[in-house]
């Protein structure tokens, strides 16, 4: 931070703050200076002068040394009170570790910012919940190391969590001010990977609104390579598993890889320095958000997304451009949309055509979309995340 100098002679430099008193006449007094860091007094002899400015950096170089030195791993982990052992409640996150001490349960409240115009939680503001409650519970676990919930053994391999196929569906978007109780549980996905799945209900009610479960691997940090599950970190993290999921998948869907000729493509798309996680690359939850721009503003008007899947292929960083390519499946038009506008009154073009139209709304739209978002590579472009979207109409 740089320094900051009053008109009354007082200088603030981050946590240091310095008076210097001196007077006008005889320019080469010294004078002392009552220098405090962390609320302990330090004594420092000041040239009054021409050299009053050169002696005040070297001291706050000297006493800023030590504050701005980076943290040790054990410093960082007493700042964040992230716990050594496993904890059976976290009363400040309102969350509690349940079902014989493995599936973790956490209540939140839809607050204003995370709803959109019609007060409703956006797709977002879901994401965001599954994977800041699946973060809390590696924390609550004890297993968390300094990692994006990479665990102890993990850091010690050099490996982070990467999502490969993610499932979310949704029954009922939640209100804002609505309290839900959001469960989570880890279980085995073949020999390398891992299976998370979520619930999310009413905590009045009991009513379910959202559904989720996904698939994660493990990545070197450095190579930016796949790699096998360690045994250590098999030993950490199969006691929590549990052999249950909230969506149930008979076959797994294929999802098809799009190319140019798709109906929506909207290109040039750059990640923000704010797009990115504590792994240096870009969120998933932004992933989404790139998918769903390409979709028409007028169907989105009339529908919602009760369904999507993700194929995750490749990671994208804050220096790539990003291309995002829809389809939509003529073929998924639903029965109930198979409707024409009945000849009666005359109506104005406003309601026929404006912003709510009721020609919109009446409208054969396909149900499902098929989504690519796939970034440059010289002449070509390589695949970050094939999608699958599936929609129904607003209530």
């Amino acid at each position: 931070m740089a320094n900051t100098t009053l008109s009354s002679g007082t200088i603030y430099h981050s946590r240091v703050l310095i008076r210097c008193s001196s007077s006008e006449r005889g320019g080469q007094q010294r004078s002392n200076a009552a220098v405090r860091v962390n609320g302990a007094a330090h004594r420092a002899t000041l040239q009054v002068g021409a050299a009053l400015e050169t002696s005040i950096n070297e001291t706050l170089a000297e006493l800023s040394a030590p504050l701005l030195a980076p943290a040790t791993d054990g410093r960082e982990r007493s700042r964040q009170n992230i716990p050594t052992e496993k904890q059976a409640e976290d009363p400040f996150r309102q969350a509690q570790i349940v079902e014989g001490g493995v599936r973790y349960q956490q209540t939140v409240v839809v607050r204003s910012y995370e709803v959109g115009p019609d007060r409703t939680a956006t797709l977002e503001t879901i994401l965001n919940l599954l994977q800041e409650t699946a973060l809390n519970h590696v924390w609550m676990s004890g297993l968390l190391g300094d990692g994006f919930g990479a665990t102890h053994g993990m850091i010690k391999s050099n490996l982070i969590w990467v999502v490969s196929r993610m499932h979310v569906q949704v029954d009922h978007y939640p209100l804002w001010g609505d309290v839900l109780e959001i469960d989570t549980w880890v279980g085995s996905s073949g020999k390398n990977g891992m299976r998370r799945d979520w619930l999310i209900r009413g905590r009045g009610s009991g009513n379910i609104y959202v559904r989720a479960t996904s698939t994660w691997v493990m990545m070197n940090k450095n190579t930016r390579r796949l790699s096998k599950m360690p045994e250590e970190v098999r030993g950490e993290i199969s006691p929590w598993f549990i052999d249950r999921h909230a969506i149930h998948e008979e076959a797994t869907e294929k999802i098809i890889k799009l190319d140019s000729n798709a109906k929506h493509v909207d290109s040039d798309l750059k990640p923000k320095r704010s797009d990115l996680d504590m792994n240096q690359h870009v969120n998933n939850v932004k992933y989404v958000r790139w998918m769903l721009e390409t979709i028409p503003d007028q169907f989105l008007q009339h529908h919602q997304l009760s369904s999507i899947i993700l194929e995750y292929r490749k990671e994208c960083g804050s220096s790539d451009v990003v291309q995002s390519i829809c389809q939509p499946d003529e073929y998924s038009v639903s029965p109930s949309e198979n409707v024409s506008m009945v000849r009666g009154p005359s109506l104005l073009p406003e309601v026929i055509n404006g912003h709510h139209s009721l020609a919109g709304a009446l409208q054969q739209w396909p149900t499902k979309y098929t989504h690519l978002l796939q970034l440059k590579a010289g002449e070509g472009y390589e695949e970050i995340v094939r999608g699958r979207t599936t929609w129904k109409k607003k209530l």
